[in-house]
């Protein structure tokens, strides 16, 4: 019997949407497969994460996956010494097609940046603000709404969960977890549904425990789980790049194991209700990444 894998391809930055989505595309092509895709449409200012070098875990995972090999030097400084590009007002003929291709079209970000670094300076305004400046342009390239949502960094706490509400997605993707629930804030049951990533990403696991690119699927393979929930979050800036040939061995191992991958729409009309009601709690010490995310209690 086989077990699904719900993929989540996170789009980041400008050389993400332009080199990784096609790249990606033409891989799941080859292998039959739809995806669940969160694009970043506004400005791609990804390189003012430099500021957190002075952090000593994110220099850590700055030196121990190898970032500027992996990710290449425009990524890294982009939008530093200038206003970067905007993905969307340039890029949008990506997006489209890899919507045109039948691929879930979900809405990441406006600025990746800022929302991963500033979110708790916000105002429930500001987040409103930017949610719809994203969501705004992704329908103008689409012609459609997002059908979904997902937090950059799993950067979602309560203000961002409760203006998400008022976009009605299908279910958004803003933490972590083992299985679909619906969150409760303060007593209160919200109306869009959370499907957790349950799986760790490449640049979590790299580096760390033994793990290197040479043994990375094996490793990963043996943390799917079988008639359970898999949701695998990738990278159009690793996977769609340096990791494609990994990525394409991983999708070939895991499809012989009885594993399928799918988008996490499919994934959720597939996973009978009632989806249990649980809480959000933020984790500052989650393995492989700095700073606090968004967690299903009692993970």
């Amino acid at each position: 019997m086989e077990t699904l894998i719900g993929l989540r391809v996170d789009v980041d930055t400008f050389r993400g949407t332009k080199q990784g989505v096609p790249a990606l595309c033409e891989l799941f092509r080859k292998h039959s497969i739809k995806a669940s895709f969160f694009f970043s449409v506004g400005p791609d200012n990804m390189g003012r994460h430099l500021w957190r070098l002075l952090k000593p875990a994110f220099l850590w995972k700055m030196l121990r996956t190898k970032a500027a090999s992996l990710y290449g030097w425009d990524i890294i400084l982009m939008g530093t010494m200038w206003p970067g590009p905007g993905i969307g007002k340039h890029l949008g003929q990506v997006i489209k097609a890899c919507d045109a291709e039948g691929h879930e079209t979900g809405f990441h970000a406006w600025d990746h940046q800022r929302w991963q670094s500033k979110i708790d300076k916000f105002s429930s305004d500001d987040i409103y603000k930017e949610l719809k400046q994203g969501i705004d342009s992704l329908t103008a390239i689409t012609g459609k709404a997002p059908v979904s949502s997902a937090a950059p960094g799993w950067k979602g706490n309560a203000k961002t969960l409760l203006e998400k509400e008022k976009f009605k997605f299908k279910y958004s993707s803003d933490t972590r977890g083992d299985s679909i629930f619906m969150p409760q804030l303060d007593g209160k049951t919200l109306e869009t549904v959370q499907i957790p990533v349950t799986l760790p990403t490449y640049d979590e696991m790299l580096g760390r425990d033994g793990v290197t690119n040479e043994n990375y699927n094996e490793r990963m393979l043996a943390l799917l789980r079988p008639g359970k929930l898999n949701i695998l979050t990738i990278h159009a800036e690793a996977e769609g790049n340096l990791c494609l040939a990994m990525f394409d061995e991983f999708i070939q191992k895991a499809t012989a194991k009885g594993f399928r991958f799918t988008t996490m729409g499919e994934v959720l009309e597939k996973t009978p209700k009632p989806y249990p009601v649980c809480g959000i709690t933020l984790n500052e010490n989650f393995p492989g990444r700095e700073g606090w995310i968004a967690c299903q209690a009692g993970l």
